[in-house]
């Protein structure tokens, strides 16, 4: 299969879940954001992939979400002002003036985190 892109973009995401972490004991509140949202899209890529053999050409976290969905056929909720957040975070780091607040950081940290333990959970099953 894609074993190797898999693993490739499991540890990318893990990576940038710590550099998220990192970030967010030194107060950089808006990569701090960025990072927790680049972990979950990898993450979510990554599972995708493993799933179908395919990659998806989305970053929005709420149609990833959807799309694991619909292949795993079971619906994943997660409240959707923290995925809008999150998913915004991507785009307002690259375009936007925008900045983000220690409250924020925090929310985004908890989403990825959360996101990614109820994927794996499962996945596990």
């Amino acid at each position: 299969m894609h074993k190797e892109e898999v693993d490739l973009l499991l540890k990318r995401s893990r990576n940038f879940l710590e550099g998220s972490e990192q970030r967010f004991k030194k107060e950089d509140w808006d990569l701090t954001c960025f990072l927790a949202e680049q972990s979950v899209q990898l993450y979510l890529k990554a599972i995708i992939l493993l799933e179908t053999g395919q990659t998806p050409r989305t970053h929005s976290i709420r149609q990833l979400l959807a799309l694991l969905g619909q292949i795993i056929e079971k619906e994943i909720l997660f409240d959707r002002k923290s995925l809008f957040m999150l998913e915004s975070a991507y785009f307002n780091a690259r375009y936007i003036a925008v900045s983000y607040d220690e409250e924020q950081a925090k929310d985004s940290l908890k989403i990825a985190k959360e996101i990614i333990a109820y994927v794996e959970n499962i996945r596990n099953r």
